[in-house]
Formats: structure tokens, C-alpha cells, sequence
């Protein structure tokens, strides 16, 4: 099985990884690189020679410079290292394998019932996690998926919608010993947003609103995923929309989920755009969010029906926050291996 990679030992030294990250293959120098950390160049130098043996960054040509001779271009080494992220739905099992740079190179994907119970599913992810695990060499560790609430500081899910009996199951200990990797674990819609959040030019607030076998949302604040105290955050499909609505899996009646959900099974999408846009409604109101992403597979069975229904009421409201959808049908798994390769950039 592929040994886990080391990470940076330093936080200058995942400063100076994170601008070759978002340099691209365009590359930056050394005395760019110490203009933007505020690092001398000498600091810088002994950092890039470091990270160059241990194969992370690579001189990447010469870029001309306004006097003396060309400066030399380093980049990142996306292979150096990889990732896997698993996303843990309902019914479905997705496991990629990413590059350093978040870039998928291998995918399986498989049906699942997650009531089926903690020890089928975990075989289940394991058998496919070993499978890519082919695919890459050092590997950082595995990023965990999964619908909420859970305990992301502990690794242990909550009492999840529809299937409590995943509630206090040690999901990151046991796989961690499955696999032999390092595991994190978190829900899906955190995982996704922070996955967004650390692509360039992303908006420093935004709220990622994932409708699929269920509703919920990742929300961003100045760049960094907020969790809440106990992971909390984010639980848009609990809110109450209906006093004396039809009763919802978590106990309350009348959720944001149960209504949209009931509206996408009687084929009205329309409709359930509308309830969508009601609690991204609330989310730019309380948290006065830049953007709203829309994502997950419903909305990707009909985006523009999607889009433009939560459009319509925001503009309604009078709020002018941007509404756009997240095109790939994986986020939510690339984001969990963001779960792991984001330490590594200081992030």
C-alpha cells in the first residue's frame, strides 16, 4: 500500500506551497515568492531547496527580470503526492484520487445503502479506497464525506437524517485502521465548500447549497469553512418553513428538506426551486453572503430551472446576491480530498 506523504514542517514553508499551487504551470520566482510571504530570500531559498528535494517543486524555465540576469521559475509538482476523497451519500459511493494540486486521476463509483450499516458500507469504501489507492503514489491520507450532523473534531457521526443508527459510530478511527492512512472525516457540504473556497478567484463568502438525496449547506466566511462549535453549521434543510408541514426524518415538521424533496419527487421542479431560493433567502439575509452556489443531483438534473427559481426570489426580496452552479457532479468528493490537501497549503 502507497506510505503516507510527509507535509510541509513549517508554516512559511506551506505559504511558499500554496503561491506555487496558485501559480499554476505558469510558475513564480523566488523573489516574487519572498515580495508575497514578506520572507527574506534567503528564507525563501532554503525553503525551495527543501521543497525541491523532496520532490514537491521543480524549476519550471526563466522569466525575464527588469535588470541583471533571468530569474528562474519554480512551480508545484502535482504528482509528488495525491489524495483521496470519499463522498458517503445515501445511496451512492464516490472515491477519487486526486494529484497535490486537487486534480482527479482515478474514480470509482459504486450504488450503496447507507442503512445497510456501518460494517457492509465500510467495506464497501475500503474494497474501492484500496482500488485507487493503485492509481497514485505517496499518498497523503483519505477525506470522508457524509451527510450530518456529525462530530468532525471527533470523526464520529451524529444521528444522520433517516439513519440514526450511524449516530456515535467511530467512522475515522476504523477506517484510518482499514486503510493505514491518516482519515478526516466531515459532512458533505463542508467538504464541498471548502473545496470552492480554495479554487482561484473564489468569492471570500459564499454559501454552497447541496440538493441531492438531501438539503444542506457549506457556508464560507472570510475564506474558511464555518463548522460551528459542534459542526453544526450549514443545516439548511432543518430549517422550519412550515409549522404544520409533513414531518421530516429529523424529527421537526414542516424542513426546508422535506418540502423541496416532496416537490422534486412529484417531478416540480419549478416548485422546488422556489423553496430552494425561501432558505437561500434566509442564508444571504443572516449572513449577508457574497454569492450562492447551487449543486448536488438534483440540481444538476435541471440547473437553469434551478438557478434561475432561487434568482427569482432573491431578486424578489430585493437581495442582489449572485446566484451559480457548481457543474461537477463530483464536488462533493474532490472537496473531501481537499479535506486532506488543504493542511498541507496552510489552509
Amino acid at each position: 500500500m502507497p506510505r503516507p506523504a510527509s507535509a510541509p514542517r513549517s508554516r512559511n514553508a506551506a505559504l511558499v506551497l500554496d503561491l506555487l499551487r496558485t501559480a499554476g504551470e505558469r510558475g513564480i520566482s523566488r523573489l516574487e515568492l519572498a515580495e508575497r510571504t514578506g520572507l527574506t530570500p534567503q528564507a525563501v531559498s532554503k525553503i525551495t531547496a527543501r521543497l525541491r528535494a523532496e520532490g514537491l517543486a521543480t524549476e519550471a524555465g526563466h522569466r525575464a527580470s527588469t535588470g541583471g540576469k533571468p530569474r528562474t521559475v519554480l512551480r508545484l509538482v502535482p504528482s509528488a503526492a495525491h489524495a483521496v476523497g470519499v463522498h458517503l451519500d445515501r445511496d451512492e459511493l464516490t472515491v477519487l484520487l486526486t494529484d497535490l494540486a486537487g486534480t482527479p486521476v482515478a474514480l470509482r463509483r459504486r450504488p450503496l445503502d447507507l442503512g445497510a450499516g456501518a460494517g457492509p458500507v465500510l467495506d464497501a469504501v475500503t474494497e474501492e479506497v484500496r482500488a485507487v489507492l493503485g492509481e497514485g503514489g505517496r499518498v497523503l491520507g483519505a477525506g470522508v464525506a457524509m451527510p450530518g450532523p456529525l462530530d468532525h473534531r471527533a470523526g464520529v457521526p451524529g444521528r444522520v437524517t433517516g439513519f440514526p443508527e450511524w449516530a456515535g459510530h467511530p467512522v475515522r478511527e476504523e477506517l484510518a485502521r482499514r486503510l493505514g492512512l491518516p482519515v478526516v472525516l466531515d459532512k458533505d457540504t463542508n467538504a464541498a465548500a471548502l473545496g470552492l473556497a480554495l479554487r482561484p478567484g473564489a468569492p471570500g463568502s459564499f454559501a454552497y447549497v447541496h440538493l441531492g438525496t438531501g438539503l444542506g449547506a457549506g457556508l464560507v466566511l472570510g475564506g474558511a469553512p464555518l463548522r460551528g462549535d459542534r459542526t453544526g453549521a450549514g443545516e439548511l434543510g432543518h430549517q422550519t418553513v412550515q409549522l404544520d408541514g409533513p414531518p421530516c426524518g429529523c424529527g421537526g415538521r414542516g424542513c426546508l428538506e422535506v418540502l423541496c424533496l416532496a416537490a422534486v419527487a412529484r417531478g416540480e421542479r419549478a416548485g422546488a426551486a422556489r423553496i430552494l431560493g425561501a432558505g437561500a433567502a434566509n442564508l444571504v439575509r443572516l449572513l449577508d453572503i457574497d454569492q450562492v452556489l447551487l449543486g448536488g443531483r438534483a440540481v444538476l438534473a435541471a440547473p437553469e430551472v434551478f438557478a434561475d427559481g432561487v434568482r427569482e426570489v432573491l431578486a424578489g426580496l430585493g437581495l442582489t446576491a449572485p446566484v451559480g452552479v457548481v457543474a461537477e457532479r463530483d464536488a462533493v468528493a474532490e472537496g473531501a480530498a481537499w479535506l486532506v490537501l488543504a493542511p498541507v497549503f496552510g489552509k
